[in-house]
C-alpha cells in the first residue's frame, strides 16, 4: 500500500519544475505499480508543446482554462475544470493556458523521474530513477 501527500513531496526530487510548470510525482515507475501519477500545475499565459511518443497519458483538469490543439490534425479543444483528455496516439499537442491549470496526470508506461525527451517525442527516461 502506498499513501502519500503532495505536501511531503514538495521540495524533494519528486517535485520537478520547468519553465512555466511544476509537477509533483506522487507515483513513479520505481513504485512498481505499472503507471505514474502526477499533480501538475501550468502557469497562466504560457504555451507548451508536448509530444510523448512512447507513453499513453490521461489528464484530468481540476482548475484553470485553456485550449488543447492536436498539432497533427489541426483540431483545437476548449478545456476547463472537469475536462479530461487522453493522448493515446502519440499526438503532438500544444497547451495554451489562459488561467493557471492544475491537473492530475497518469502515464503508462510510468515515468521514472525527471523525464527527458527530445523534440521528436522520444522519451527514453534516461534520468536517474526515483524510488
Amino acid at each position: 500500500m502506498i499513501v502519500r501527500s503532495t505536501a511531503e513531496i514538495t521540495g524533494t526530487e519528486r517535485d520537478v519544475a520547468g519553465e512555466g510548470w511544476r509537477s509533483k510525482r506522487i507515483v513513479l515507475g520505481g513504485d512498481g505499480v505499472g503507471f505514474s501519477f502526477h499533480e501538475t500545475t501550468i502557469e497562466a499565459g504560457t504555451v507548451h508543446e508536448f509530444h510523448y511518443r512512447h507513453h499513453v497519458e490521461a489528464v484530468w483538469l481540476i482548475e484553470g482554462e485553456g485550449t488543447l490543439t492536436d498539432l497533427d490534425n489541426d483540431v483545437t479543444y476548449e478545456l476547463g475544470p472537469g475536462s479530461m483528455y487522453l493522448l493515446d496516439g502519440n499526438e503532438r499537442h500544444r497547451l495554451e493556458v489562459r488561467s493557471t491549470m492544475r491537473m492530475m496526470c497518469v502515464f503508462n508506461p510510468p515515468v521514472t523521474g525527471q523525464e527527458v525527451h527530445d523534440s521528436n517525442g522520444v522519451y527514453p527516461l534516461i534520468a536517474a530513477p526515483v524510488g
